[in-house]
């Protein structure tokens, strides 16, 4: 066994090594959405593939790469990964993730002996899949670009040209998607070199067994707080707007959660089938959003190890919206998104002060593309917007803040956009009264206007439109995700998940939803509200209705009279 000394000096390295293998990819990476965003998910693993220490990006990638790592060793067998080989896999049922969302992983070998592995996955703009951008309405597997089954972009450090050029003669963005993909390989080679590195001054056994130990620790912390958690079953249903093809079809996602003394099991086999969308997840995937939740309630402190998640058990129908199988499509992945608040509503029932209220629940990313006029090229550019969080036991929801699933993420600055696209914000801000009324208030949503000024294509990919985000107790809604078409005038369209034609002045507003409340908003303290509307988060009609609560709304004054009387009504 390693000592406990040397197995934290080792765990703090990998993590290192994960951090460098960020800001490798960051300084080299050709999209936006990599760099500016941080849309990726960096791990490395041990010999089995179970992730030891990560960089926080898109959460649930990282989780999702010990599922893909082990499912392309399957498939290559490990007698078949040697020193300089990279892998890429983005066949959506083992990779955990829709096409655009490559694998890439690289072995770590040390004396001859394979001790683990590099990944890191990233957003990339093209690869064939039918509709530039994104996809929303495939409707199946062969719709949604080329697959690469577990294959070797490098073999023993040697490039493999023929793979390359598969993705350039295939891609509608070469340069910048092949430029994005070599990135993620020299992300691999970085933490490839430092774990061998940590191999070499500490030996491949003591490596190893401090990897053994580091998911053994994080199983031992999981289980300690697994035990204080509330014992019981609870259930809960939440919508999908639609699936991108039968519009008018809310997709169903019902789970029942079980804690014991010894796990945790999310039950998922009473949601929808038969789902002809692309909204329907990989396994893997859906392994991945369950685990950021019973992370976030048990280890929430401690970086991820596959160790965290061994008293968690998921149970699914092969062929549902959250079991994909071929060929059902996958590819506008927002199940993933909004599946996790699903589960915390279930939770809710049984422990309403340890969970908070549904936030806006969608990262409502806008996606514009077309030709610059002011180069004559193909520009893409694309960004996920803030929402309110929920009101919770200790306090009000942030306010606009990017969704659970993405802690590590940013969203595209003004800047950036602007400079790289067609593009003019005409106004950015939060969004007064789109919080929901409690105790303890949820986080507002914010509202981004984009004028386009040359013919373009606008994406809207919100799929939480039509059911507002709940509340905990006796607090309000929050005020739902919507897009805005043209405001104002008489063409103004309110949508939600959508392609739209853009000409040159066309407006499209990307409105966020606000977090539900929590608790009884009569309790609130009176000079919380005024700070509200002094903050402009609300109104002072709403501290009014909402709140009982009469404030001034030039002098942000709490009417004392007046507010005792509106609550003795109340």
């Amino acid at each position: 066994m390693t000592d406990a000394i040397t197995t934290e000096i080792i765990r703090h390295g990998l993590l290192a090594n994960a951090q460098e293998m960020a800001r490798n990819l960051c300084r080299t990476a050709y999209n936006t959405v990599v760099y500016e965003i941080h849309d990726y998910g960096i791990g490395i693993h041990d010999a089995n593939g179970d992730v030891v220490a990560d960089a926080p990006g898109i959460a649930v990638f990282t989780r999702g790469n010990d599922h893909g790592i082990k499912n392309a060793v399957e498939f290559l067998g490990r007698e078949n990964l040697h020193p300089g080989d990279v892998v890429m896999l983005n066949y959506p049922y083992w990779s955990s993730a829709h096409t655009l969302d490559p694998l890439v992983f690289a072995p770590i070998h040390h004396e001859g002996e394979l001790i683990g592995f590099a990944s890191c996955r990233v957003h990339v703009l093209d690869l064939k899949q039918k509709d530039a951008g994104y996809v929303l309405d495939s409707t199946d597997m062969y719709q949604e670009g080329i697959f690469f089954p577990a294959t070797k972009l490098y073999h023993r450090g040697v490039q493999n040209d023929d793979v390359f050029n598969l993705i350039r003669f295939n891609s509608r963005m070469p340069e910048r998607t092949i430029g994005d993909i070599q990135a993620q390989v020299s992300a691999c080679v970085t933490g490839v070199r430092r774990t061998q590195d940590l191999a070499a001054k500490y030996g491949r056994e003591t490596l190893a067994d401090a990897m053994e130990a580091i998911n053994d620790h994080g199983e031992r912390l999981a289980r300690l707080a697994l035990a204080k958690l509330p014992k019981g079953t609870w259930r809960a249903h939440d919508f999908v707007d639609t699936d991108g093809v039968v519009l008018d079809r809310m997709v169903k996602l019902d789970v029942e959660v079980t804690i014991t003394d010894d796990e945790m099991i999310i039950d998922w086999t009473n949601s929808d089938t038969d789902v002809k969308g692309p909204i329907n997840m990989p396994l893997g995937g859906t392994e991945a959003f369950c685990s950021l939740i019973f992370k976030s309630l048990t280890t929430p402190d401690t970086s991820v190890v596959a160790g965290n998640f061994r008293p968690m058990r998921i149970i699914t129908t092969p062929g549902s919206v959250v079991h994909a199988v071929p060929p059902m499509p996958t590819f506008t992945l927002w199940t993933g998104l909004l599946g996790g608040e699903v589960i915390l509503k279930a939770l809710a029932q049984g422990m309403p002060d340890l969970v908070p209220a549904c936030s806006g629940g969608d990262v409502c990313s806008m996606m514009g593309l077309g030709v610059n006029p002011r180069n004559g090229e193909a520009w893409l550019e694309a960004t996920n917007e803030a929402v309110g969080f929920g009101g919770h036991a200790g306090g009000d929801g942030e306010d606009g803040i990017m969704h659970l699933t993405e802690p590590g993420c940013r969203n595209n600055p003004v800047e950036v956009l602007e400079t790289k696209s067609p593009m003019f914000i005409e106004s950015y801000g939060y969004r007064p009264d789109t919080g929901g009324a409690g105790q303890h208030r949820g986080g507002v949503g914010v509202g981004r206007a984009y004028r386009f000024t040359a013919p373009s294509t606008g994406i809207a990919i919100v799929y939480k439109t039509r059911t507002k985000p709940w509340a905990i107790g006796e607090g309000l809604e929050g005020d739902n995700n919507h897009i805005v078409l043209n405001p104002g005038t008489d063409r103004e369209v309110v949508k939600g998940g959508s392609y739209n034609a853009l000409d040159p002045g066309d407006v499209l507003v990307n409105n966020t939803g606000g977090g539900g409340g929590w608790g009884n908003p009569k309790d609130r303290d009176p000079a919380a509200v005024a700070t509200d509307v002094r903050n402009g988060f609300v109104s002072a009609d709403a501290a009014r209705r909402d709140y009982a609560v009469a404030v001034d709304p030039d002098t942000f004054v709490v009417d004392d009279d007046e507010t005792r009387r509106l609550r003795s009504h109340a």
